[in-house]
């Protein structure tokens, strides 16, 4: 392990206020953190309050929340969805057929989550094919099957970057030899503009602000990508060659000048400083913690940042069974805490707790605390799952290959 230390005083990732709608991939700032309060510590004698169960599809599609509709993935034999349910009810408003059904040995069916922006639903699929529907009523505005249109293909283990919305464009990767990031048309599904050259990573592209200046952070297959989101110039690059190209975890800012990225496979973490002279940008390490020793190996989970402090699954082996539950510091790398095997899960960070789905479909609420772990309640809710919980308005909300499950999360007054 090798760390060389951050600057002593560590800004915190500053959450801007967007209480109730979870528009995309990871909540509305990208970062897995719920600004809601007031939520339950612990389960009543009966276990969770389960709102409503609303029968679904195969998918790893997580849920993106706007304005009284969940809008997910999913697959049956023959095609993949976009689905639109009531948040209150879990009945069905409409189902659009997107594209084929997909399927992998890694798992069938559509990896990313929607993304919900002024009226158009943005749906990416499991081979690649990006999609506007109209919110209301599901209608296709528009459709593209990207890798096609930029002479690439799909990653080995199926497209995962959920679409991020970036001035007039929706933004994915794709993975072409010479298009590895694409901005399409908001409106029109045309090509803004390319950046980056060869495989895609899994991860979901994020909108920062580094060196002052705003840019978009991409986690591609075999490095991490900054682009000025206007005209696609790529402003800077890190390599971060990780097995099979499973770079998965959303890049997190750390400050106006960090940003943390992490991926397993036995590979770590890193924090690169991104600096500036005139318009040149560079990325370097400011510490990293690779390999078999390393304090945090993000699998296919993003951590999530709180007051300088990083709470994530950190994977042991080649996508191996050990996945240990970590308190990491982010000044000096310094592991504080550690839950070893406390088995494959998701986090989403809100009102002080993590609220931790593990694959066996359990929902956990851990202490967000740096002074050590603990869990204050543990409940089956439904099957196996990936996806980390959705916080909206006082519910949460998972999805499994079966159905969506609705959880009522909000303390007693």
């Amino acid at each position: 392990m090798r760390f060389s230390l951050l600057p002593a005083v560590v800004l915190s990732l500053s959450v801007v206020a967007h209480a109730g709608d979870w528009p995309q991939f990871l909540g509305p700032d990208r970062t897995g953190i719920s600004d809601e309060t007031g939520l339950i510590d612990s389960f009543p004698a009966a276990g969770p309050v389960i709102v409503w169960r609303a029968p679904l599809g195969v998918g790893m599609s997580s849920l993106a929340i706007h304005e009284g509709t969940a809008f997910t993935m999913y697959q049956d034999a023959d095609n993949q969805f976009v689905a639109a349910l009531d948040v209150k009810s879990g009945k069905t408003k409409w189902t659009t057929a997107v594209a084929p059904s997909y399927r992998n040995s890694m798992g069938n069916g559509p990896r990313a989550t929607p993304t919900v922006h002024k009226g158009l639903v943005y749906s990416y699929s499991g081979e690649g094919i990006l999609a506007a529907l109209d919110e209301a009523s599901g209608d296709i505005v528009w459709s593209a099957n990207t890798p096609k249109k930029h002479k690439g293909r799909a990653a080995e283990y199926g497209i995962a970057s959920s679409p991020l919305i970036s001035g007039d464009s929706v933004v994915v990767q794709v993975g072409a030899p010479n298009a590895a990031v694409v901005a399409f048309d908001l409106k029109t599904g045309e090509t803004n503009w390319t950046a980056g050259q060869g495989n895609s990573g899994y991860s979901s592209p994020a909108l920062l602000t580094l060196a002052g200046k705003q840019q978009i952070v991409a986690f591609v297959g075999a490095a991490v990508l900054g682009i000025d989101p206007a005209s696609g110039e790529q402003l800077w690059r890190y390599a971060y060659v990780t097995d099979y190209d499973c770079n998965t975890a959303t890049p997190i800012l750390i400050d106006n000048a960090s940003v943390l990225i992490s991926a397993g496979e036995n590979h770590g973490s890193t924090i690169l400083e991104i600096s500036r002279d005139a318009n040149s940008f560079r990325a370097t390490s400011s510490w990293s913690s690779l390999g078999k020793g390393s304090v945090l190996r993000a699998e296919w989970q993003t951590p999530a940042l709180a007051d300088g402090y990083v709470f994530g699954l950190d994977n042991v082996g080649s996508a191996g069974p050990i996945t240990n539950l970590v308190c990491v510091r982010v000044a000096d790398g310094e592991q504080l805490w550690a839950k070893t095997r406390f088995g494959k899960s998701n986090l989403t960070l809100a009102d002080g707790k993590l609220f931790i789905s593990t694959m066996k479909g359990e929902l956990v609420i851990v202490s967000a605390s740096t002074s050590g772990f603990t869990e204050s309640a543990r409940a089956p809710v439904l099957g196996m799952t990936r996806q980390a919980p959705v916080i909206s308005n006082g519910r949460l909300y998972l999805r499994d290959d079966r159905e969506v499950v609705c959880i009522d999360v909000r303390a007693a007054e």
